[in-house]
């Protein structure tokens, strides 16, 4: 089942909801991924469309300034039937080394821990800057480290991994069990390597047009347990709709 990430719709989705998500609809996409932005909005038009709502991404500053709004949030996102729940990001300002990461560990466990009593699950979403060197490993090994299995697993965004010169299909292997999501979208040949999210509009691909084997990936990621897959494409340079067709007609193939 191909899911899709509905951020990358944003541009279009709160003017037209119900045309957006049936559009996605009758691409073939059968499961979604909301934002917490905006999504009162398009929740009454999601629920007529055969789009089932899995996972929900958060608002970061639930994971980093007002922790106590969490229950809440949660709350809110069981009675909707979602099953996991994501921190999405951590902005530039909220980053450091390995004390910063290992905190972020730690706040994800106590999160995890709220999520496991009202029976959702907890991701956490990557970007580029923790696959940055530290110590002996990267900052994602360090988060992984803290981080409880049985509390937190990771929604693996692969083209971020590959911004930051690291192969997805490594990542799979080596947390295998613990990647439960994964976004799947390409990047362009000839980037070079960063630990942040300053790339252009251009580099940002549909899912068989790029440089990330996208076959491997789903081998691997076949094998290491994922459980639910979401295209996104955080930036198309034309209609996102389009894009997310080519995408979905790539992976009907493979």
């Amino acid at each position: 089942m191909i899911g899709v990430q509905l951020y990358t719709v944003r541009s279009i989705l709160p003017e037209k909801p119900l045309d957006t998500l049936r559009a996605l609809e009758q691409i073939g996409y059968r499961e979604a991924e909301c934002t917490a932005g905006g999504l009162d909005k398009i929740w009454p038009a999601l629920k007529q469309t055969a789009l089932k709502p899995i996972s929900l991404h958060l608002d970061t500053a639930l994971f980093t300034r007002q922790q106590d709004k969490l229950p809440a949030a949660l709350d809110d996102a069981k009675q909707r039937g979602l099953e996991f729940v994501v921190c999405p990001y951590i902005a530039p300002a909220d980053r450091g080394g390995v004390d910063m990461i290992r905190k972020l560990g730690e706040t994800l466990n106590q999160a995890g821990e709220i999520c496991k009593k009202t029976d959702l699950r907890l991701c956490y979403h990557n970007h580029a800057f923790e696959f940055q060197p530290s110590g002996d490993g990267i900052l994602l090994d360090v988060l992984m480290q803290t981080a409880d299995p049985k509390l937190v697993s990771l929604e693996l965004d692969i083209m971020w991994s590959t911004v930051a010169g690291v192969d997805p299909v490594g990542v799979l292997k080596k947390y295998s069990g613990r990647v439960a999501l994964m976004h799947l979208k390409n990047v362009a040949p000839g980037l070079e390597k960063r630990y942040n999210e300053q790339v252009p509009k251009s580099a940002f691909r549909e899912v068989g047009n790029g440089v990330i084997d996208i076959p491997a990936v789903l081998k691997a990621g076949e094998a290491a347990g994922v459980e639910h897959y979401f295209v996104e494409q955080d930036q198309t340079t034309g209609d996102p709709i389009d894009s997310l067709r080519q995408s979905f007609e790539y992976l009907e193939k493979v």
